[in-house]
């Protein structure tokens, strides 16, 4: 098949294991949890008060008459975005400003602003919601907020299919490139779920830890809610190499699958045609793959639902592949999940280290895979694929590869 090669230039990114890509990789490879009680937001109330948290935000500059416009899940998808731009080392202007675009995937948009209204009007007797509440909760906001921001006017849209939001992100940001409808597509996702309902609508599903999340293991009691964005910078290969552009990685490749089957839980069959598909179209046979940055949510049947398609698409090789899940660490940002375990594939695709499953402390019969426990592994890593697994069997996977 002859169609375009599409790269990664530039990543960005911020969640609470640190406020720049570079600083959430270091997290990640030494094992550092960013998982602990939640202090910045208030959530009285509530049976669970851990989640990971940006404890402060960077310095960012950006100018207050776009600030009073957006809602937190935006402001850390344009910080993201700008990190990404300047690590690719580019810029928009005139010349290059219809062929550059953007897409961000969010899982439940802008609720800080939602809460934010309902107290004003319910608890504080205001007769009308804020001026910029539309443009605020909207889930195309973070994609609108990061093309003003940045200058980029070409393609620019979001992506919303709750937690694989990120990997549906970069999946049509290559469709865009592969087409010829932009040179550089700024992908990845962004959310900011810390906030009162959300938290207690997610206790009502019963699924969250009590303390932290401990994938794969043994007595793991469910998952942690995390806020964070992390996007990064794609291009078609001749478009990097034509600007001498430090090419990252490559993204080989995007698998995409519903299970049509149940709202919340998973199928075996549609997890495994994800990454079938994404195989395909990355022209990668499976015994290629050397390590998997799993969905690993932390509730029991995810876990063993997805070492179950780990199994059937890659048969006796499963035992050969390293295999964790970052959200031991990062947490469960939601749509930002799958940009921030990007980082996680770049990064271990480049240094030839897989980051490690923090928390784990039992084996399970039913989870026995190599989940790297606690500690990073080093190995060559030539190809990595990442899982995004969502309620309502939306299934997204992208592969990475050495450039």
């Amino acid at each position: 098949m002859d169609r375009k090669r599409i790269v990664i230039t530039g990543l960005g990114g911020l969640c609470g294991l640190g406020t720049d890509a570079a600083a959430i990789w270091d997290g990640l490879r030494n094992g550092r949890s960013a998982i602990g009680p939640i202090v910045q937001s208030p959530l009285h109330d509530l049976k669970t008060r851990t989640g990971a948290e940006i404890k402060e935000l960077p310095d960012h500059g950006i100018d207050r008459k776009q600030l009073v416009s957006m809602d937190r899940f935006s402001l850390l998808a344009v910080i993201a975005a700008r990190e990404a731009m300047r690590h690719a080392g580019l810029t928009s202007d005139e010349t290059n400003t219809y062929r550059m675009g953007t897409v961000v995937g969010v899982g439940v948009c802008g609720w800080e602003a939602i809460e934010e209204n309902y107290r004003a009007i319910l608890l504080e007797g205001r007769n009308r919601a804020g001026i910029f509440t539309v443009p605020k909760v909207m889930p195309g906001a973070a994609a609108g907020q990061v093309s003003m921001n940045l200058g980029l006017r070409g393609p620019v849209f979001g992506a919303t299919s709750a937690c694989s939001s990120s990997n549906h992100a970069f999946a049509t940001a290559m469709d865009q490139l592969r087409a010829g409808r932009a040179d550089v597509m700024v992908a990845g996702g962004t959310d900011a779920p810390l906030v009162w309902g959300i938290v207690k609508a997610w206790e009502a599903l019963r699924v969250l830890s009590p303390d932290t999340c401990r994938p794969f293991s043994a007595d793991r009691q469910g998952l942690v809610l995390g806020e964070g964005a992390g996007m990064a910078v794609l291009e078609t290969y001749e478009h990097a190499v034509a600007r001498g552009a430090t090419i990252l990685a490559e993204l080989a490749g995007a698998g995409m699958s519903g299970d049509a089957s149940d709202i919340v839980a998973p199928t075996v069959e549609g997890p495994a045609a994800a990454m079938r598909a994404c195989l395909h179209d990355a022209g990668l046979a499976p015994e290629e793959v050397d390590y998997i940055n799993a969905h690993g949510t932390g509730t029991k049947a995810n876990d063993q639902i997805e070492t179950a398609a780990i199994k059937r698409v890659f048969g006796a090789h499963a035992h050969k592949l390293s295999v964790s899940s970052t959200k031991s660490m990062h947490a469960h940002c939601l749509g930002a999940s799958g940009a921030l375990e990007m980082i996680a594939c770049v990064m271990a695709v480049r240094e030839g280290l897989v980051p490690p499953t923090a928390n784990y402390r039992e084996a399970d019969a039913d989870c026995d895979l190599d989940v790297t426990p606690n500690v990073a592994k080093a190995r060559p890593v030539r190809v990595a694929i990442s899982n995004g697994f969502a309620f309502g069997g939306t299934n997204a996977v992208v592969a990475v590869k050495a450039a």
